[in-house]
């Protein structure tokens, strides 16, 4: 006779076998029999999060650094709901997420009476926040589908992925399967006469400018062949770092600075891949970028979305470039001013940025030299990343970056403890702004208790700090809802069993974040805006361009 076993525990047995080491979550009655294997068969740590949006973010920030699946936990009803919007934020950036939430017993489902943690229509709601979204309705098929979730999780264009599994199918018995195996990740090949025109194009360019976005992180090696042979680099916020940003042919993540934009009508060839050319990066797609504009991604429907291309050809970004590169292997007459001018373009756009620090230039410079090459960089939605957090400071490999990419606000904190999680043997810092910082406070004991090593660098001007500015801008300086209440944060720290130091002085900036990265476990250092003083130019929102000059 068969060995029979529940389906949560399937579950539990299968995530092993995917190499889920930990996971995220909040435990509630519908997610029980998952959670029991957990801490029974004691292979997969789970991350006990205050609410199931903070837990989303967490598993979020953990899939990014580590190149990984994360996994989050939730109940259903509310508890799904809760994670909605960090689910959203997972899906803009391309997060390699499962979200297992439970759900009522299948004789109730769909019934609308009221029936306790039921939500009219939740899988639809899933389906609109994920890349994909499926409901488990009997235990035989538990199996297959968390395999192919998890294959689409993991398959280019990433992106979040949910199951609904109803309590009397986590609880049923089965069999125990033969074959825990996850499914083989496929990658989209590029067709070898495109990739052949493509390289025979390229050739002839003097000047060749590659951009590369988020889907790029995984093809670090054939970029470093082509920047060697003189390709200029380009990136998008969530590509930075595919090459390191100290190399010579980098631009960093300049894209609409005027000394690059000046660059672009120079160059006389552009490859763009793995990238959506977003809004905020392109004046609202009203930057100029080099012609011919050449595509690679591994979605197919990218091709002419934003910008219209010469031509696109759909494939794997590392297996693409990685031919490119052969191909063009000895062929390349580069222009010999092309490296200075390159050099030129990143200087005056770093100088166009820094002239907007004022007081926070020793911020910057000191965070560079205390972290060295080695760190986790995490942003939250907030003035000082706007104005220098998404370019200015360094990054040097393609999975060492994290911010809120879609633009939400409270997220920085969640992500900076998954990421923390995700790389415990290195520094961990994570910029967030004190309006961001209140929306998942209760997040804080997380950290604590786990014990996370993040050093979480809080930006307190006490009121929401771009509305303000927008408002001024915009609306006449009529400053409505912007003040913010704010606490103690030492005191607050303290109740919390926090380590925490204060910066006030932007001379005492290098000794206050050696003393934080030298504590163990989460380290709250909280920056008093209101004692330094303004950024020395205002930032208004993302900037735009009316029209196309």
């Amino acid at each position: 006779m068969s060995e029979q076993t529940t389906v949560g525990d399937v579950v539990a047995a299968f995530l092993e076998q995917c190499g889920v080491g930990m996971a995220f979550g909040v435990i509630s009655i519908h997610n029980m029999p998952i959670l029991d294997a957990f801490g029974r068969r004691e292979k997969i740590r789970f991350i006990m999060a205050r609410g199931e949006a903070g837990a989303t973010n967490m598993a979020d920030g953990y899939a990014r650094v580590g190149n990984r699946l994360g996994v989050c936990v939730t109940s259903t009803g509310t508890a799904a709901g809760n994670a909605a919007g960090a689910m959203v934020e997972a899906l803009t950036a391309g997060s390699s997420i499962l979200h297992i939430t439970g759900q009522i017993e299948i004789p109730y489902l769909d019934k609308q009476r009221a029936y306790i943690h039921e939500a009219h229509k939740q899988l639809d709601m899933l389906k609109a926040v994920s890349k994909a979204a499926y409901r488990v309705l009997t235990p035989e098929t538990a199996l297959p589908i968390l395999k192919q979730a998890v294959r689409e999780a993991m398959t280019a264009p990433r992106g979040p992925v949910s199951i609904e599994i109803p309590i009397d199918v986590q609880q049923a018995k089965i069999d125990w399967p033969q074959d825990l195996a996850p499914l083989p990740i496929p990658a989209a090949r590029p067709h070898p006469e495109a990739i052949q025109r493509l390289a025979n194009d390229l050739a002839k360019a003097k000047r060749p400018l590659i951009w590369l976005g988020g889907g790029a992180r995984h093809a670090s090696a054939a970029v470093k062949r082509l920047a060697e042979m003189g390709f200029g680099i380009i990136t998008s916020v969530q590509g930075r770092g595919v090459l390191p940003e100290d190399h010579p042919q980098s631009l960093g993540a300049f894209t609409t600075q005027a000394s690059v934009e000046a660059l672009y009508q120079t160059c006389d060839a552009m490859l763009v891949v793995g990238s959506r050319l977003r809004s905020n990066e392109t004046l609202k797609y009203h930057v100029k970028l080099p012609k011919p504009l050449y595509q690679i991604d591994a979605d197919p429907l990218a091709e002419n979305r934003s910008y219209p291309a010469q031509y696109s050809i759909c494939g794997d970004s590392a297996a693409s470039l990685d031919t490119l590169a052969d191909l063009l292997d000895g062929r390349m007459q580069i222009d010999s001013q092309f490296s200075a001018d390159i050099a030129q373009a990143r200087a005056g756009a770093e100088d166009e940025v820094r002239s907007g620090l004022g007081p926070y230039e020793p911020l910057v410079t000191s965070l560079q030299k205390v972290l060295g090459r080695d760190f986790n960089w995490v942003r939250d939605i907030t003035l000082s990343n706007s104005i220098w957090g998404n370019r200015l400071l360094k990054i040097f490999a393609p999975y060492d970056g994290v911010h809120a990419l879609g633009g939400g606000i409270g997220q920085g904190m969640q992500m900076g403890i998954g990421a923390a999680l995700a790389r415990p043997e290195r520094k961990t810092i994570a910029l967030i702004g004190d309006g961001g910082f209140y929306v998942n406070l209760g997040e804080l004991a997380t950290a604590v208790q786990e014990q996370a090593p993040l050093v979480m660098l809080v930006m307190n001007d006490r009121r929401y700090g771009v509305i303000r500015n927008i408002q001024d801008a915009v609306y006449g300086g009529r400053h409505y809802y912007t003040e913010l209440h704010t606490p103690d944060f030492g005191e607050l720290a303290k109740t919390m069993g926090l380590a925490f130091l204060r910066l006030e002085d932007m001379s005492q900036t290098e000794g206050v974040l050696s003393q934080a990265f030298e504590l163990k476990g989460p380290v709250l250092v909280e920056v008093d805006m209101t004692q330094i003083g303004p950024f020395a130019k205002a930032f208004a929102g993302p900037p735009v361009r009316k029209k196309a000059e």
